[in-house]
Parts: structure tokens; C-alpha cells; sequence
């Protein structure tokens, strides 16, 4: 006589046997799978520059595990971290992203995923301090100067941004907010046409990051006004450039950190490895050479960590949640 096997009796078992395959993929992560990286920017721009260098130094101290980047550009980086959002919970699939998860809860009134309950936080990489930079023949020559220029032409000054969303667009709406002037704003494409265009004479300002401006600066192809930290820079290049907050803008600092996620439901031995290794590559020498001549400063404070990551991108959503809101600019 021949027997029947109900298959159903067989489910119970497959799933105790994943369950048991989990804490052994956990132990023994990352294995020989390839890390990916997604970053929801171009290849070639800065925050690409950053995950770059970043992936290499993470890749050491995963002991040699291949790290790669995907780039899944669009959308004031929706579009990315989206596909992040949507990624296995197995430690393989990671998203680097800058100030774009503090602003997209607000710049995005519909969203297909949730910054703060749809991803594990891994820590912050680094800060990248921005400049206040103007067309060449523009009359001002320092920051007083230029304020007395921009009062003067009140609702007439051309503020470039490389387009809603971006660090520069950011920057552009919370000078405005903090000189209480409105600016006519002038998006393109990406940092690389608005900077053409200011170096030419068609826009009058920019507020972008060091990694984009500083060289421009040191070829003295625009001028510089002011930096956006509460300090001023190191280096010849920025000593001599006021901070926006001493020369009257309270409190004003603007900042673009860049911080690294995992997809919600990745187990804890997985995030606890991916922590480890992210602290130790941070105090990788060559990386940070790197990022010292991006004009981007290492973290080395509590960000580092998931809790104080996580804590400090909470602050930021409210933040530059009140600065767009009173904007009244929205990507949809």
C-alpha cells in the first residue's frame, strides 16, 4: 500500500529550520555575499565621493568582504532610499544617504517608506561644511558688504540651487529664513551647471558644500563670503571666511552629514558588526585623508552610534521640517 504524505505536515518544519539558518547567517556575516551600498545620488557626485571612500574602508575591517556601490539616483533620493526600504534585512544591502533623511519627511508629504520606523541606524560617517559663494563680478567683497548688497536688492538677488532638495536648495531656504529676505530661487540639474552659471554672471549666489565650491574658491573663479558651520575652517583656503553666525546670523549652522542604514528587521548580530566596523574604518588614516581633502570632517562624537544617530536625524526631520514648511516648497 502506498502512503500519502501531506506536505503541510512538512511547513512546520521548513520554517525552524530558516529559523535555526538565521542566527547562522548572522554569525557568520558577512560570508562570502558582496556588501552593496546603494546611494541615491549620481555616480560622480559628492555624497557617490563619500560612499566610495567609505566602502573601501569598510571592506578592511570586514576582513576584505568585496563592498560595492549601487548608485539609484532621483527624486531628492526617494527613489534610492526607497529601494533600500524594500532590501532583504540581511546586512548585504545598506544605504548611505546625506540630509536628505532629515528633509524628505517634509519635503515629501507621501512617502513609501518611514526615515524613522522603516530602517536600523548604523551611525553618521562625517559632516561637510558649506560656503556662501557669489558670481565673480559681483560688487560685494565681503560678507558685510554683501548684506548690505542683498538689502539693497530686495527680492531681485538670484539664489542658484542644483535643484529641490538638494544641500544647496536646503542652505539657500534657511539663509533666507535667517536674513528674513526672499531670494528669487533658480534651480538646474545638478551643483555642476549652477556653478557654471555663477562663475558666468547668471546667477548671484550659491550655498553649497566644500566638496564642490573649494576649488572654485581657490582659483578664485567666485567669491567667497562666509562658511555655514559655527567655527571657522581649518586650512589657508577658509581661516580667512567669517562663520554666517558671527557676522549675525545667530546659531546658524548648516552642516551635510552623511549617515549609514540598514533595512528594518536586520538581526542585531548583523547591525552590531556593521556598527564595529563602521567605528574602525572612521579612524581609518586613509580615509580620513581623503575626507580632509574633500573639506569633510570625520565624526567622532556619539553620532557614531545607533541610538545617537537615530536621535540626531529625529532632531534634524524637526528641524528643517519648520524652515520648509515656512518655505512653502513641497517635491509633490
Amino acid at each position: 500500500m502506498s502512503r500519502r504524505i501531506s506536505f503541510s505536515c512538512l511547513l512546520p518544519i521548513g520554517a525552524a529550520v530558516m529559523a535555526l539558518a538565521q542566527p547562522a547567517q548572522a554569525q557568520n556575516f558577512p560570508g562570502t555575499k558582496p556588501i552593496t551600498i546603494i546611494v541615491p545620488f549620481t555616480a560622480g557626485g559628492p555624497t557617490d565621493k563619500v560612499a566610495r571612500d567609505f566602502a573601501e574602508a569598510l571592506r578592511k575591517q570586514l576582513g576584505g568582504a568585496s563592498v560595492v556601490v549601487d548608485n539609484a539616483a532621483g527624486a531628492g533620493s526617494s527613489i534610492g532610499t526607497a529601494k533600500a526600504a524594500r532590501s532583504a534585512p540581511d546586512g548585504h544591502t545598506l544605504l548611505l544617504n546625506h540630509i536628505g533623511m532629515s528633509t524628505m519627511p517634509s519635503l515629501y508629504r507621501r512617502l513609501p517608506f518611514d526615515v524613522l520606523n522603516d530602517f536600523e541606524y548604523l551611525g553618521i560617517i562625517n559632516d561637510v561644511p558649506m560656503t556662501l559663494i557669489g558670481r565673480p563680478t559681483l560688487e560685494a567683497n565681503t560678507y558685510a558688504e554683501l548684506s548690505q548688497w542683498i538689502a539693497s536688492h530686495k527680492n531681485g538677488v538670484n539664489l542658484g540651487n542644483a535643484g529641490l532638495g538638494s544641500a544647496s536648495h536646503l542652505c539657500g531656504l534657511m539663509f533666507q529664513d535667517a536674513t528674513k529676505i526672499s531670494m528669487v530661487p533658480v534651480p538646474y540639474g545638478g551643483t555642476a551647471p549652477a556653478i557654471a552659471d555663477l562663475i558666468g554672471g547668471q546667477i548671484d549666489l550659491l550655498c553649497d558644500q566644500t566638496t564642490n565650491t573649494s576649488s572654485h574658491i581657490q582659483s578664485k573663479k567666485v567669491k567667497a563670503y562666509a562658511v555655514t558651520t559655527t567655527e571657522r575652517l581649518p586650512g589657508e583656503l577658509f581661516q580667512e571666511l567669517p562663520t554666517l553666525s558671527e557676522s549675525g546670523l545667530t546659531d546658524f549652522n548648516v552642516t551635510i552629514w552623511h549617515g549609514l542604514y540598514a533595512p528594518k528587521g536586520t538581526p542585531q548580530q548583523v547591525l552590531d558588526t556593521l556598527n564595529q566596523a563602521l567605528q574602525e574604518a572612521l579612524k581609518d588614516p586613509e580615509f580620513i585623508q581623503r575626507q580632509t581633502t574633500l573639506g569633510a570632517v570625520v565624526a567622532t562624537d556619539d553620532r557614531i552610534k545607533p541610538a545617537e544617530h537615530k536621535a540626531f536625524v529625529a532632531a534634524e526631520i524637526d528641524k528643517w521640517g519648520t524652515v520648509i514648511r515656512a518655505a512653502g516648497q513641497f517635491a509633490d
